[in-house]
């Protein structure tokens, strides 16, 4: 007797590309499918600062790599696809960035913390970078 065979039913990538262009931001995390409103003013302002500063250097230091606002689709398995605030990928990592999406972890994520969504992003979240 064979034992029975467990079904995945873990959401993927190709389920994630069929998600609506809402305006929201969706997200897999283990195949779960998490749906974030649009981020408050006070978030916005925070993160648009701080990709401002990144660009300030970059614009001397090209080199050193590129930066993303969200929304960018980070791919760290075909089960975990992520959209953090400001992405930072190192110029040694070009590799990973895609005409897409980016696959794999980049050099620096940064994600402003909300009381809707501080527990995913500071644990669950954190845990696939």
């Amino acid at each position: 007797m064979h034992p029975a065979q467990r079904s995945d039913t873990r959401l993927t990538y190709d389920d994630f590309l069929l998600f609506p262009d809402d305006g929201k931001r969706h997200e897999l995390i283990d195949g779960v499918h998490y749906v974030t409103p649009s981020p408050r003013l006070r978030h916005q302002d925070l993160v648009g600062r701080l990709h401002f500063e990144f660009l300030l250097y970059l614009r001397e230091h090209p080199e050193a790599g590129r930066v993303f606002m969200a929304p960018v689709d980070v791919v760290m398995s075909s089960h975990d696809i992520v959209v953090p605030d400001l992405i930072f990928i190192a110029g040694d990592q070009t590799g990973i960035m895609t005409e897409a999406n980016i696959q794999g972890a980049p050099a620096l994520v940064v994600e402003v913390l909300s009381k809707r969504t501080r527990k995913r992003d500071a644990q669950t979240k954190r845990r696939l970078f």
